[in-house]
């Protein structure tokens, strides 16, 4: 009972910026002495046998406790910022209710006439650009894995159909993505926010409002991420443009999401654990006033108003996105916390046993010795 050190089983290539990856089973025989034949073929190419004494297991100890203090903090952090992004879409709200109102009023005086309106313009599609919107940071599990391999699975689809494209990058981590593969074709590198603004969409709004009405692009495609719950999310693409005439967004599938109807999520608790409550709103549209009367022509109207609302649309994707980022930073490092409380939890069972031996080895010694001067 000398041995006064550990045999450990670890990976060769410990990963500390990924703290979701902590875990006890990186230990394989824990308390495992060394001998000639401790290695395996099988083990020899994926793992490292480390000799740890008590010193080295209570460093570990201590940095996997700062490890979960960190994570911890970083989950909390999270937590609040899903908040402030719910916020942020309740205060866009009546914004957005009334301009679907009055797009529904215009377009019902227009209903028997032939309208001209740029963004409207059905074009034969020979080249489409792509806006691709990802996060600044990393740290949230496969959020920005998930929208990167959903815009090459339509890039993919797109070349198989024999038409061009174009890719807009909003986001730092799309940004080096699409930096080290200089074959995708970028228009523009936009970088986020920690909070999306009016003036950040109207950046983006502008870049495609000029693509398509010079024609560069016949079609303009939105993929981003939705955010469905705090455990859930969906990338998704919609046809930013050409717009429906009533403001409607579509998919590439064509199926349209009618503009009057909106969906939106409250941060609350239940049974003491955070949970997303969502709720689809109809809004109102009355009609106008019979007395009422435009002093431009209706037609002139819905050209200024379709902007403004292919903006609350690019807005309201970018707060839906990085609700999605906020809620998959916190998993993640929710489950980081977790294995971090394993990981410590396992390495001070080791250190007590190695500990125990130590100190029964110290009294046997002491015993015999005694025993040996009787």
């Amino acid at each position: 009972m000398s041995s006064s050190h550990l045999t450990m089983w670890v990976s060769s290539k410990p990963s500390l910026s990924d703290p979701s990856g902590l875990s006890s089973r990186s230990f394989i025989s824990p308390f495992q002495l060394p001998s000639s034949n401790a290695s395996s073929p099988s083990r020899s190419s994926t793992s490292t046998q480390i000799q740890c004494g008590l010193r080295e297991l209570r460093d570990r100890i201590d940095s996997v406790k700062n490890t979960q203090k960190i994570t911890e903090a970083m989950k909390l952090v999270a937590a609040a910022k899903v908040r402030r992004a719910q916020e942020a879409v309740v205060n866009a709200r009546p914004f957005s209710e009334t301009l679907v109102g009055v797009l529904y009023n215009i377009n019902e005086q227009l209903q028997t006439e032939d309208i001209d309106i740029p963004l409207t313009k059905v074009r034969p599609v020979k080249k489409v650009a792509l806006v691709v919107v990802t996060g600044d940071r990393g740290l949230c599990g496969g959020f920005n894995n998930a929208i990167i391999k959903k815009a090459e699975a339509r890039i993919r689809e797109l070349k198989e159909l024999g038409l061009d494209y174009t890719v807009i990058s909003v986001g730092k981590k799309g940004n080096s993505y699409f930096i080290r593969r200089p074959y995708i074709p970028v228009d523009k590198f936009l970088e986020g926010s920690s909070l999306p603004t009016a003036k950040e969409a109207q950046a983006i709004a502008d870049d495609v409002f000029s693509l398509f009405v010079s024609e560069e692009v016949d079609k303009v495609e939105l993929l981003y991420t939705k955010f469905v719950s705090l455990v859930k999310s969906d990338p998704v693409i919609h046809t930013l443009l050409p717009l429906s005439p009533k403001g409607e967004i579509c998919d590439v599938n064509g199926v349209c999401v009618d503009a009057a109807e909106d969906e939106f999520f409250r941060l609350t608790t239940k049974e003491g654990k955070l949970t997303v409550e969502r709720d689809v709103v109809r809004t109102q549209t009355a009609d106008f006033s019979p007395i009422l009367q435009f002093e431009q022509d209706p037609v002139q109207i819905l050209d200024a108003l379709l902007p403004l609302y292919l903006n609350s649309q690019i807005l309201r994707s970018l707060q839906e996105s990085l609700a999605s980022e906020l809620a998959a930073r916190m998993s993640a490092m929710s489950n980081a916390t977790d294995n971090a409380v394993e990981l410590k939890r396992t390495l001070s069972r080791i250190y007590n046993r190695e500990r125990q031996a130590k100190i029964t080895g110290e009294i046997l010694e002491i015993v015999s010795g005694a025993n040996a001067l009787v």
